[in-house]
C-alpha cells in the first residue's frame, strides 16, 4: 500500500524539518513548500492525500492559499488543516469559512498533530 503523502506549507524550515521527521516516522511521504503560492503549485502538481497549512507566511497567506484551493477543482477536496499560531477565534472562523478540514494551534502536541493527519489523510 503507498504511503500517504502530506504536504506542509509553512514559511518557518526548523518547523517543517521538525514536522516531516514526525510524520515520516510514522510512515508518512512528506513533501514541503514555504509559501502560500509554492503551497498551491505543489498541491496541484503532487496531490497530496492532506495539507498542513500555516496562516501567517510572506506573499499569498494561508486564508488566500486556501481561498485558491478551494476554488480549483483538482484541490477542492483535499482535506486542509490550517497549522498557525493564530488562536484568535476571528482566525478559526475565518478559516471555518473558507472550507478548512480542521485548525489546530501550534504549538501543538505532536500525538494530536499525528491522531488529526490520520483522521483526514
Amino acid at each position: 500500500m503507498p504511503k500517504k503523502k502530506v504536504l506542509i506549507v509553512d514559511d518557518e524550515t526548523e518547523f517543517v524539518d521538525m514536522i516531516q521527521m514526525r510524520l515520516e516516522a510514522n510512515d508518512y511521504d512528506v513533501i514541503a513548500a514555504h509559501d502560500g503560492q509554492a503551497g498551491f503549485d505543489r498541491a496541484q502538481s503532487d496531490a497530496p492525500n492532506i495539507i498542513l497549512l500555516d496562516v501567517m507566511m510572506p506573499g499569498m497567506d494561508g486564508f488566500e492559499t486556501l481561498r485558491k484551493l478551494r476554488k480549483t477543482e483538482k484541490t477542492r477536496n483535499i482535506p486542509v488543516v490550517m497549522l498557525t499560531a493564530r488562536g484568535e477565534s476571528s482566525a478559526i472562523f475565518k478559516a471555518q469559512g473558507l472550507s478548512a478540514t480542521d485548525y489546530l494551534i501550534k504549538p501543538c502536541d505532536s500525538q494530536e498533530l499525528l491522531a488529526t493527519v490520520k483522521k483526514y489523510a
